[in-house]
């Protein structure tokens, strides 16, 4: 079936249930950003294969949600679906909520798979639809009922994270976590999104591309510690393991079973925005409800000192595996024909040679030419270039290594590039290193810093609409928070030992793309009578091409931040790497 005949399927079904219209999200039952393909229902109901979206069918109109990252992609894909692209970051345009209660009549019928909802979105449904009389019908995967050949679930086996790694035992976490449970009042705490779990129980998994996480759920009790889970996936070994520390597998399904029989003076914990409205349902309705974020987000976001030392030496690796590369890159260009595709499993290569690799973090962006002016371009065999000395490169890649994982930007120039790629390399450079070297009063979020990232690139009338940064999972997910760098409401404040990125960019439709990463620690600074300032350390450790800079629009301490970063590049990569590649990085972090 092509994407207009799934549509046409979906409508009759909808007829059949008495539904008006259909709500497709990204998510899995865990509210995870990247899914295993069971749970790509969106993606093969559009045929838009981003991460983020969301598609409403009615019976007489289709929609896609999605942000900024996404504009050129979609549009792109979603030609010929009679599916429309509703661009959610720009002003006027209504949420699909919104959109519904415009276009639909008063009494009508919307309905969704509620094991892919979490609850505070079917509450901003109920607000968003109240006014007329719209019913929610939450019990069906109308999706699942025509999607024949649908993945099963995943069933890979996970494996214990060692705490020479982790820093923290689970049982160390399990009590930071009751104690946080016992200040809140509550007996009982579910846990359903899968990185958390992951570093709670300092386990890891295969369940979902990039991801080395498991799918399962938790509840945390006083003394007891509950996981639900695929019993094929648990080996003996770590199932006597896991029970040796007070953790009880139990059956995926009996989850429904442990909430419905919770008694009326039980307390419950539960992150509205990571459970979906299945789960919540369950819940025995006497049970008293405390809704907060989940307590294991903030304690992972802050990495303890044993991860971070773990992490600076996964990201040296991480930095020879990018020098290698960049080198093999400038000097093959011209004497050999390299694709996007090539040129990105070719860094993977040098990824494998490092310890502890275990794979990509995340869908690798190799983009050439106007391809890198998509955010999340995915290079495929029937439209990708093949790379000139000529022009500018993009690529957007991490790894994910046991001592950590990574996640880096670099714009390439491969020979003779435009004035105007070269002004727009170094704007995105000079907000780049505006958020590199700030100095801080310890209370910022992310949300107070991002304007330093744009400035630069706003005096030229040039933005980008994406966040200019986000957390770092360790030897987890590649985007993690609750700590972000972009211009919303964020109020997380930016605490000592959280990694988060920095990546300011340009991206001209149909002409290129220009993005510079790097991963940044925050750490203290000086104290003084007015407070505690913070600051951020680079971690990652590559350099940033020298060709596309345009080094009269730098200012000395711009070229001072930039020198330094230079040298310290070239100290820590120097000794793993031989002369001839030691020369050459030499050259590539010259003094300017």
């Amino acid at each position: 079936m092509n994407i207009k005949d799934r549509v046409e399927k979906l409508r009759q079904l909808m007829k059949e249930n008495q539904m008006d219209a259909y709500i497709v999200p990204s998510f899995d039952a865990h509210q995870s950003e990247y899914v295993a393909e069971h749970w790509k229902c969106r993606q093969w109901i559009s045929g838009f294969t981003g991460s983020a979206g969301t598609v409403v069918i009615t019976l007489e109109d289709a929609g896609l949600w999605t942000d900024g990252r996404y504009y050129i992609q979609a549009e792109k894909q979603l030609e010929s679906s009679g599916i429309r692209l509703f661009r959610m970051m720009d002003p006027g345009v209504p949420s699909y909520t919104e959109w519904l209660a415009d276009v639909l009549k008063e009494g009508s019928n919307v309905g969704f798979d509620g094991n892919v909802f979490s609850i505070d979105m079917v509450k901003k449904m109920e607000r968003d639809l109240k006014a007329k009389g719209i019913e929610l019908k939450m019990n069906k995967d109308l999706i699942g009922d025509l999607w024949e050949d649908r993945p099963e679930i995943p069933k890979g086996q996970i494996f214990t994270h060692d705490v020479k790694y982790a820093g923290k035992s689970r049982v160390e976490k399990l009590n930071e976590v009751r104690e946080e449970m016992k200040n809140k009042g509550a007996n009982y705490y579910i846990l359903t999104s899968l990185d958390d779990i992951a570093w709670l129980l300092n386990i890891r998994g295969a369940d979902v591309p990039n991801n080395p996480i498991a799918i399962a759920n938790v509840i945390v009790a006083e003394h007891k510690c509950y996981l639900f889970i695929d019993s094929c996936k648990v080996s003996p070994l770590i199932k006597l393991e896991l029970e040796a520390e007070g953790i009880e597998l139990k059956a995926s399904d009996e989850i429904q079973t442990l909430l419905g029989n919770l008694s009326n003076g039980d307390a419950v914990i539960l992150d509205t925005n990571k459970t979906n409205i299945r789960l919540y349902n369950a819940i025995n309705s006497s049970t008293k409800k405390i809704e907060s974020p989940n307590i294991t987000t903030n304690l992972k976001a802050i990495k303890n000192e044993v991860e971070i030392k773990n992490l600076k030496w996964c990201e040296i690796k991480d930095g020879l595996a990018m020098v290698k590369f960049i080198k093999w890159l400038k000097n093959s260009v011209d004497k050999t024909e390299i694709s996007e595709i090539i040129a990105e499993e070719r860094l993977e290569d040098f990824r494998r040679e490092q310890e502890g690799f275990v794979g990509p973090s995340f869908d690798t962006i190799a983009g050439y030419k106007e391809h890198a002016a998509m955010m999340h371009y995915k290079a495929n065999k029937e439209t990708q270039y093949t790379l000139k000395n000529e022009g500018l490169f993009l690529i957007d890649s991490g790894g994910q290594y046991y001592d950590g994982t990574t996640d880096i930007t670099r714009t390439i120039v491969l020979g003779k590039h435009s004035d105007e790629q070269k002004r727009d390399f170094t704007l995105v450079l000079k907000g780049f290193i505006a958020l590199s070297s700030v100095k801080y009063l310890y209370g910022a979020t992310g949300s107070n810093l991002d304007v330093l990232a744009r400035q630069p690139i706003w005096k030229y009338g040039l933005d980008y609409k994406c966040g200019t940064g986000h957390g770092v999972g360790f030897f987890l997910n590649v985007h993690e928070g609750p700590q972000s760098i972009r211009n919303n409401n964020n109020n997380v404040i930016l605490e000592k030992g959280m990694i988060i990125t920095n990546e300011p960019g340009i991206y001209l439709e149909g002409k290129y793309g220009i993005r510079i990463e790097n991963m940044m620690l925050v750490v203290e600074d000086e104290k003084t009578e007015f407070g505690q300032f913070m600051k951020f350390e680079a971690i990652t450790y590559c350099p940033i091409d020298l060709a596309g800079i345009n080094k009269e629009m730098l200012t000395e301490s711009e070229k001072q931040w930039l020198n330094n970063y230079h040298q310290e590049v070239y100290t820590k990569l120097g000794p793993y790497l031989n002369e001839e590649e030691r020369v050459w990085l030499k050259e590539e972090t010259r003094e300017i």
